[in-house]
């Protein structure tokens, strides 16, 4: 598996791209109007306990209030029977310390933490926890010890004096003393300054910002795997090797400067490829196609052949498609960045075999996913359910705004419709005042209606109401938009 980054920089947005084997796996766009939040530390104030739910909403400087339930207050060791209530921990008018672990979301706002961690390239440091810890991801039980072993020895090194833990991220497999060591001096350096700011920060006020998104990138996406990181900002390709040689030596030879005319974006279609990702219908190459629906609540995805008719029987047809899906599903999470509930429709297979074939495709692709996914298996209508850590908005939240016109329904009432709206509103007008006559202000669409195909109607109802109703076409009105003028 070859990858590359490829980073896009403008003064108005950063744009990153992920690929593995020429084809686009994650994309990642922050604007500088909007930029993530998510890992940066506050000082903020209380300003409403909610007893009902125990949680509070804090004031951290941003559009909405910020939400942080009960268990994020208290210490994370805290034994259930000890916990304490959300209003025994807070009180409005409060001044707090915390951390950001989810991005304001829709009409959501920022979900937050008093459980500060400051992230580097091998470790994050929590100045709060009582012990260290290894990520999952590194399976080896020899090189969990040897790090833990390495993470003592370092702490014992350290000229700062060092409280809390280290989780040791998956990028630390296979790293060095000399390396961990430099690591955690610089990760202890930082919540010194940290510290500093918690004591002189005003309310609400930013104390620690992370790092802006194309150094994050190279700092979390960057494994063996990752043959070049291309940027085409020759100003900020000079900052991201300098973070490289201070930080992460092995990465500087594969730093490159990209020139070119041509768009960087445009290699390995890019562009398309998000435009794609903004869509509902994901084509499959065997002729079957994905449909996804992402909602408030969950995602779901239905799987369906198209025009795969296969070459053997039915049930081929449908394993081939479901195994092809499973690996496109997979893809298109990290792509459209979809968290929360996920539900699959796979196409009904009879086989056990099969669907346990496709489950472990599934889970196996599943795996290249920074995301935390967890897969609950196939439901009893033969639905597969699986979670996804959200963290930041999807893709489509990032670039997209729900239509004004159907207000995110997806369909408009029909001219027919609209048509017997206005009717009825017309006998109600009738009733309340009595006007000498009725302009009716609609779009093209509706007033075509209402003059061709409801023209008998319009005459009954001028019959029935004994006025006269005129109709005038309004250009900038969509076809649900009326109004009714009394004369």
């Amino acid at each position: 598996m070859s990858g590359e980054v490829l980073i896009n920089l403008t003064p108005m947005e950063t744009r990153v791209a992920v690929v593995e084997n020429g084809v686009l796996q994650e994309a990642f766009i922050e604007r500088s109007r909007r930029r993530g939040i998510v890992g940066n530390i506050y000082k903020g104030k209380v300003v409403r306990v909610l007893p009902g739910m125990q949680a509070a909403f804090v004031d951290i400087g941003l559009e909405r209030a910020a939400f942080i339930h009960a268990h994020e207050v208290m210490a994370a060791h805290t034994p259930a029977e000890e916990q304490a209530t959300i209003s025994q921990l807070l009180h409005e008018g409060q001044s707090l310390v915390v951390q950001v672990t989810k991005d304001p979301i829709g009409t959501k706002g920022a979900r937050l933490t008093t459980h500060l961690s400051v992230p580097s390239r091998y470790l994050v440091y929590m100045p709060d926890a009582p012990h260290n810890g290894v990520s999952q991801r590194i399976e080896d039980e020899g090189e969990r010890e040897r790090l833990r072993q390495l993470v003592e020895v370092c702490q014992a090194q350290q000229e700062l004096e060092v409280e809390g833990g280290f989780i040791i991220r998956t990028a630390a497999e296979g790293v060095s003393e000399e390396e961990l060591f430099s690591d955690m001096h610089f990760l202890l350096r930082l919540w010194r300054k940290v510290s500093e700011r918690k004591v002189t920060a005003g309310v609400p006020s930013v104390i620690y910002d992370d790092l802006p998104l194309f150094i994050r990138t190279l700092r979390d996406q960057m494994h063996d795997e990752i043959e070049k990181v291309r940027i085409d900002s020759r100003e900020n390709y000079v900052k991201l090797k300098e973070f490289a040689e201070e930080f992460m030596p092995d990465a500087v030879e594969r730093i490159e400067y990209y020139p070119g005319e041509r768009p960087i974006f445009d290699l390995y279609s890019v562009e398309d490829e998000i435009h794609k990702a903004l869509g509902r219908k994901v084509q499959l190459k065997s002729g079957g196609y994905l449909v996804i629906d992402p909602t408030e609540a969950m995602t779901t995805i239905d799987v369906n052949t198209g025009g795969y008719v296969g070459h053997r029987n039915l049930e081929e047809t449908i394993f081939k498609t479901n195994l092809e899906a499973a690996t496109a599903i997979a893809r298109q999470l990290r792509l459209r960045n979809l968290g929360g509930i996920i539900i699959i429709d796979f196409i009904d297979m009879e086989d056990a075999e099969h669907q346990r074939q496709v489950l472990r495709v599934l889970e196996k692709a599943l795996e290249r996913d920074h995301a935390k996914t967890k897969c609950t298996g196939v439901t009893e209508l033969g639905l597969v359910q699986l979670t996804r850590k959200r963290t930041r908005e999807s893709l489509e939240q990032t670039l997209c705004e729900a239509c004004p016109t159907c207000e995110g329904r997806g369909t408009l009432r029909t001219p027919e419709t609209v048509c017997y709206e206005i009717f009825r509103e017309i006998l109600r007008e009738e009733r309340a005042y009595g006007p000498e006559t009725y302009t009716v202000l609609a779009s093209q669409a509706v007033v075509d209606r209402l003059l061709d195909e409801e023209s008998a109607a319009v005459a009954d109802l001028e019959a029935f109401i004994g006025k006269t109703i005129r109709f005038q076409v309004e250009g900038h009105y969509s076809q649900e938009q009326y109004d009714i003028v009394l004369m």
